[in-house]
């Protein structure tokens, strides 16, 4: 009997060692505070994010990782009374963990192909823990862009996606794309990146794209376990369809058309300064009130955000021309119905058909076939430009499109709905205007925003090599590809690094332009050129 009680006895308190053990890591949860930085830190993010002698990068302090609790530090700064830049920068490092601005790539001397290879276990991030801060934690590992772009980012990930086909990373791929499920199933849709800056937005709508690459290497049953994930994704972007008429044209991301047709814009659902770029917006802004005193600066903030969105932040596609320049403090991005953006929703249309189809319903089959056809007629009679022989993106505003070729224009090849003269016309521009000494330039103006000349971005080669093949345009795309592949491995052998972007005008120069430098590492950089040098 003893025996017995002292088993019984020692069992309990096993349970409740446990059970404090439970308290504790709900309490220790519990205390993890994970918002966007101007709710968790409060009077202390608007005062290093406004003063420029902090931080060069304002994507810095939203980054770092608070040492203690998030309330004891703001205690803690409410009673600082010196709140110079110099106590500031000392305040901040004392209680954050600043994110490395080191380099985490090792040079080495191997080819290009072996060193995008390795360069996958260097860019991999392991399954997050949550933690007080930014970062919205993901439970599967994933693939991050690199440099100063420490999180997944959305439109990224399925151009380096890939690379990572073709090096077989065919788990990493999944558990990436099972993130991206994550998210819309936790948030709705697939944020910019897993950070809770990026909540007010999304990122071009690749995620259909992603889910065709893991069928391609599986088999069709993927798209049914991926189907209501996309058709989330689906009602994100949709979302404010019943809210719009004739008296009311557009609502967050959708418009309705003079004819009545449906087609989407970027947005963002908030109209503050970005975190992120919190003092570049608020100079933005200051800008364009002094230059136009009757815009609001809500408004501003909301296109700079739209912009963001958008994938191409920023480019003289957003902008309106002031002495003949193009003016970043101009930008009206919601006033803009894109062809990238709407061709991608063509596709998710397209591809919803046909997991419907698969699965066994053919009457929500013919439902989203029928809106892509909708669609498609709807880009076709507002983006075509006979005169111009191009595809040009819409300002639904004055109804009139916009002045700006762009490499935008090559998506309806890329979804293969264009019409064949159409597309004859389009490779035409795209030798007279495009094509450079390193592959294609975004847009052939210079504005000093860096989704326009002189830059080339490796998402934009592909899509046009891409959607001139589906044409039989295959010498012209091939020209393309050598070009492009030339630049990557002319500035490895001299870097031994990866780049974001290349200046594909001038070969001896660097890319630039926008908020910040050139970053290295880099994700869809690595993917495209795996993908073109290993056909």
């Amino acid at each position: 009997m003893q025996r017995s009680f002292s088993h019984i006895l020692f069992n309990y308190l096993i349970l409740i060692i446990l059970s404090g053990c439970t308290s504790s890591k709900i309490i220790e949860e519990q205390n993890n505070k994970i918002l966007p930085p101007e709710e968790l830190y409060g009077p202390l993010f608007y005062d290093v994010q406004s003063d420029k002698n902090i931080f060069e990068d304002s994507k810095t302090f939203v980054d770092a990782v608070p040492l203690y609790d998030v309330d004891v530090i703001k205690n803690k700064y409410a009673d600082l009374k010196d709140k110079s830049s110099t106590s500031l920068r000392e305040f901040v490092a004392n209680n954050f963990e600043l994110p490395s601005v080191s380099s985490m790539y090792v040079t080495d001397s191997s080819s290009i192909n072996i060193h995008i290879s390795k360069l996958w276990s260097v860019l991999k991030r392991p399954a997050d823990k949550k933690v007080s801060g930014t970062l919205i934690p993901l439970p599967k590992p994933y693939i991050v862009p690199g440099g100063r772009f420490r999180e997944v980012y959305y439109w990224d990930s399925y151009f380096t996606m890939l690379g990572l086909a073709e090096d077989n990373e065919l788990e990493t791929i999944e558990n990436m794309i099972d993130n991206f499920s994550y998210l819309i199933d936790e948030k709705g849709f697939i944020p910019n990146g897993n950070r809770t800056y990026y909540l007010g937005r999304s990122q071009p709508p690749f995620y259909s794209l992603m889910v065709e690459i893991l069928a391609d290497n599986k088999s069709n049953s993927v798209y049914l376990e991926y189907l209501k994930p996309l058709e989330k994704e689906y009602n994100f972007w949709m979302k404010g369809n019943e809210e719009i008429n004739s008296s009311k044209e557009d609502y967050l991301r959708v418009v309705m058309m003079p004819d009545g047709s449906i087609l989407n814009r970027y947005w963002d659902n908030k109209n503050t300064p970005r975190p992120e770029s919190y003092r570049e917006d608020v100079a933005t802004a200051d800008k364009a009130l002094s230059d136009f005193p009757k815009l609001k600066r809500d408004d501003i903030y909301r296109n700079l955000r739209a912009g963001a969105e958008s994938g191409w932040d920023f480019s003289s596609r957003w902008l309106d021309k002031v002495d003949g320049d193009y003016e970043l403090s101009t930008i009206h991005t919601t006033d803009i119905i894109p062809v990238d953006l709407n061709s991608l929703l063509y596709n998710l249309e397209m591809t919803l058909s046909k997991a419907y189809l698969l699965e066994g319903d053919p009457v929500k089959s013919e439902i989203f076939s029928d809106k892509a056809q909708s669609r498609k007629e709807a880009i076709l009679k507002y983006c075509w430009n006979a005169e111009k022989g191009f595809f040009m993106d819409y300002n639904f505003k004055n109804n009139s499109q916009t002045e700006v070729f762009s490499l935008a224009g090559i998506y309806p090849l890329f979804f293969n709905f264009a019409e064949e003269n159409q597309a004859e016309l389009v490779q035409e521009k795209i030798q007279e205007i495009f094509l450079k000494p390193g592959g294609l330039v975004t847009t052939p103006n210079h504005t000093g925003q860096q989704w326009d000349a002189p830059n080339g971005w490796a998402p934009l080669q592909w899509m046009a090599i891409k959607g001139l093949r589906n044409y039989g345009y295959t010498v012209l795309a091939s020209e393309i590809k050598d070009r492009w592949i030339e630049i990557n491995k002319g500035v490895y052998q001299k870097t031994f690094k990866m780049l974001e972007k290349y200046n594909v005008e001038d070969l001896s120069k660097e890319s630039g332009g926008g908020e910040y430098p050139t970053q290295d590492g880099f994700g869809w950089t690595n993917g495209v050129f795996q993908k073109l040098s290993k056909e």
